[in-house]
């Protein structure tokens, strides 16, 4: 009988650690897959928009969700295995909710119908914080996004496991003893 595999999420707002913990995890030998935001942003922004969410959030949500519901449904092909995800599909709407932008029901229908089995939260830490070319938000939004993230998480039901502020290595061994 085939077991189900555990899909495992990391959540957290930008720049609290969850790619670089994903990369060490998956150096490990683990499955992992990464935040797939970047390519839509890269794509947009090789076609003169520089921030399309900012642009045009629905047109970036509506790419994001059919590559999140992908990396879904391609991790439930493995067998036997455990899972981590960069990102779940409640992230879209919690950034949506953030940036105070109405959306279809079909995002809500999603995060009821795609379920993940933990979900490790990575807290602000200000001192790990960095902007890059990809990333709009600043610091100061961060705080308002991370309520919106753990607020959606928790209206859908999960706990959320908190990931200490810690090494890489450190946030890794934490993720995987605790799956």
């Amino acid at each position: 009988m085939k077991q189900k595999t555990k899909k495992h999420l990391l959540i957290g707002g930008p720049g609290t650690g969850k790619s670089s913990t994903l990369d060490y995890i998956e150096k490990l030998g683990f499955k992992c897959f990464p935040e797939i935001a970047r390519e839509i942003t890269l794509a947009a922004q090789q076609k003169g928009i520089d921030q399309l969410f900012l642009t045009d959030p629905l047109a970036f949500s509506n790419a994001l969700l059919d590559g999140r519901i992908e990396q879904f449904n391609q991790a439930g092909l493995l067998q036997n295995k455990v899972v981590f995800i960069d990102r779940g599909i409640p992230d879209i709407s919690a950034y949506l909710d953030f940036a105070k932008q109405n959306y279809p029901n079909n995002y809500k229908i999603a995060n009821q119908k795609y379920i993940y089995d933990k979900v490790f939260h990575f807290p602000i830490w200000k001192e790990i914080f960095m902007n890059d070319n990809e990333r709009y938000e600043g610091f100061k939004e961060l705080n308002q996004i991370d309520l919106c993230l753990k607020s959606t998480y928790k209206n859908l039901g999960y706990n959320l496991i908190e990931v200490p502020k810690a090494s890489i290595k450190e946030r890794a061994d934490f993720i995987i003893q605790h799956s």
